[in-house]
């Protein structure tokens, strides 16, 4: 089943993919929130560095396999695959878009 997405949902998880963090950092509004594994992380920089340290630790893969929009969310289930106990593991992934930018990320089981 091919999932269809949004472009900057499409782009970054093809960069994610790739371990291309320049790319993976384009599709994001200047002052996104990222929500991860306990923490958050506010604006390009501290992004930036999220996604360096969960790349370098995870070398982690997603293949989309389910996709909607629920109260102005993308809502996302992802089968994730990487250097983590478990692996392969279902994760799911809320997107709040901001015109053609991704405004806040939320990622969990």
């Amino acid at each position: 089943m091919t999932v269809t997405l949004p472009p900057p949902l499409a782009d970054y998880f093809a960069a994610n993919n790739r371990h291309d963090i320049d790319a993976m950092l384009v599709p994001f509004a200047p002052e996104a929130i990222v929500k991860d594994e306990g923490e958050t992380h506010r604006g390009t920089e501290a992004i930036r560095q999220w996604m360096q340290s969960t790349t370098d630790k995870y070398h982690a893969k997603v293949e989309v396999k389910e996709a909607g929009v629920i109260a102005n969310a993308w809502r996302i289930a992802g089968i994730v695959s990487g250097d983590f106990p478990g692996s392969p593991i279902t994760l799911h992934y809320s997107f709040t878009l901001g015109g053609d930018r991704i405004a806040k990320l939320e990622i969990g089981l």
